[in-house]
């Protein structure tokens, strides 16, 4: 076993002490700090293994010279389609060949079922290729009967993909090295254990350690990586900050278990967008992309019911249209409810005291509902408007105007302010049928015409509650 010297390090900051303390010194977090054994490499662990670099305390022979950067091809950097366009979108047009891309989200989200389509797919793609024509699948979790299982009911089972079950961090390696595959994906990093270094399965010394010898086979022999990794309890990557910071590209999977909706977020990317989203449903034969989610968060059959208002939310750069439901309801208690699912109930209090302050819309009797459609969530300040809209269509039991959508932060002083990508917001909008939108006075004097959609700019929230009940009486 190779020696160690002892650490103490904060999973949340990466502060490193000598010594131990309930709360971290450097963020302030409580019980973030553990043990952590910085390993020194044995004489057998120093000896380069196969396209490795051997490492020595001084004078080391670099494996390859350096060259100028203007010498230095990128021919053989193609990206490599994961067969699904909303993945290929969130990490720009596809994997790069010797990166190492982290999966990270909630256990039963579908991580091990993206990854499994993700390598079928991309085993059909590459079995004519003369190099390297199959797709290594090492599970940490599973049997190579269950990995099975589970390919066939979502129909990835494809004669180039090679099934490993392994805890062992030599093994994995050993495999990577052995096949040279076209792509590799290793589930997860909590549960390989690396032999050179103490330290439990799932512990920062041995994620630490997992996480760098991966990434040195993945850039020596330019094989790229799908790495799965668990998440903690407040929804954070399990394992030592550095995690994140060896990686390439960092992504979150994430989800309402449910729903049948999944998203995709790029947190960290080198090689292309972070704000980019990819929208999946997740079934029982398969995951799927969405590449036209609105059927997921419009509901048709409510149009023209009172409580009901759409607005179009920024999810990094992609437009998600939202359908705000809100249901105001006489109180039967002393003290009303206020109830919301997937949107911030801090700001739907403060939308209820600037319609009752502002317009005269008083709420303080009553019990207030207010949620999304389909499972979406969404905390931009850009729904404000829409919420207001719907709050007052359910009190007055009025229907707002047909096939409207509403787009604007509502400020205390009871002002429309402006948002970003109003552009954007208005083109999706007309794509999916809008006749009507109420934006933003603010910033609408460079806004482009919308083709089959009229636009109401307003000010304040008492000139966008007269544009969206146009026959009410007020």
């Amino acid at each position: 076993m190779a020696k160690t010297s002892v650490q103490f390090l904060c999973s949340e900051c990466g502060w490193s002490g000598p010594k131990w303390y309930g709360r971290c010194p450097e963020c302030g977090q409580w019980g973030t700090i553990e043990e952590f054994h910085e390993a020194r490499p044995s004489a057998a662990s120093r000896t380069a293994a196969p396209g490795r670099t051997s490492r020595t305390q001084s004078g080391a022979v670099p494996s390859s010279a350096a060259r100028p950067i203007t010498e230095i091809g990128t021919e053989n950097m193609s990206r490599i389609p994961t067969g699904f366009s909303e993945f290929d979108r969130v990490l720009g047009s596809g994997i790069v060949p010797g990166s190492v891309t982290l999966i990270a989200g909630e256990p039963g989200i579908g991580k091990s079922t993206l990854l499994l389509e993700t390598a079928g797919n991309v085993a059909r793609e590459v079995a004519n290729h003369r190099d390297r024509n199959v797709v290594l699948y090492v599970s940490g979790e599973e049997s190579q009967a269950q990995v099975r299982m589970r390919a066939f009911r979502i129909n990835a089972i494809e004669p180039n993909m090679l099934l490993a079950a392994t805890t062992d961090l030599a093994t994995v390696l050993g495999l990577i090295e052995q096949v040279r595959p076209a792509l590799a994906i290793v589930d997860s990093a909590q549960t390989i254990v690396s032999q050179d270094v103490d330290g439990i399965s799932g512990g920062s010394t041995q994620v630490r350690e997992v996480a760098s010898a991966l990434i040195d086979t993945a850039k020596t022999l330019d094989v790229p990586v799908l790495l799965v990794g668990h998440v903690t309890k407040d929804g954070s990557i399990a394992g030592p900050r550095t995690l994140e910071h060896l990686v390439d590209v960092v992504c979150q999977f994430e989800g309402d278990a449910q729903t049948a909706l999944r998203m995709l977020r790029a947190v960290k990317n080198r090689f292309g967008p972070t704000d980019e989203v990819g929208c999946f449903e997740l079934t029982d034969s398969g995951i799927y992309g969405l590449a036209d989610p609105s059927g997921l968060f419009l509901s048709r059959t409510t149009r023209g019911v009172p409580g009901t208002c759409a607005a179009v939310s920024l999810e990094g750069r992609r437009p998600l249209p939202t359908e705000i439901q809100s249901l105001v309801a006489p109180s039967s208690g002393g003290s009303p409810r206020r109830t919301t699912s997937g949107v911030d109930h801090a700001r739907v209090a403060m939308i209820l005291a600037v319609l009752q302050a502002r317009i005269g819309a008083d709420t303080s009797g009553a019990d207030v509902y207010v949620s999304t459609v389909g499972g979406a969530r969404t905390v931009e300040p850009a729904i404000d408007l829409a919420m207001a809209i719907s709050i007052v269509s359910s009190l007055k039991g009025v229907p707002p105007r047909a096939d409207l959508v509403a787009v604007g932060e509502i400020s205390l002083t009871g002002e429309v302010r402006a948002c970003t990508g109003t552009q954007r917001r208005l083109a999706e909008a007309a794509r999916l049928g809008f006749s009507s939108a109420i934006v933003p006075a603010q910033g609408s004097e460079d806004l482009a015409r919308v083709d089959g959609i009229t636009v109401f700019t307003v000010s304040d929230l008492a000139t966008a509650i007269r544009v969206a009940f146009p026959t009410d009486s007020q």
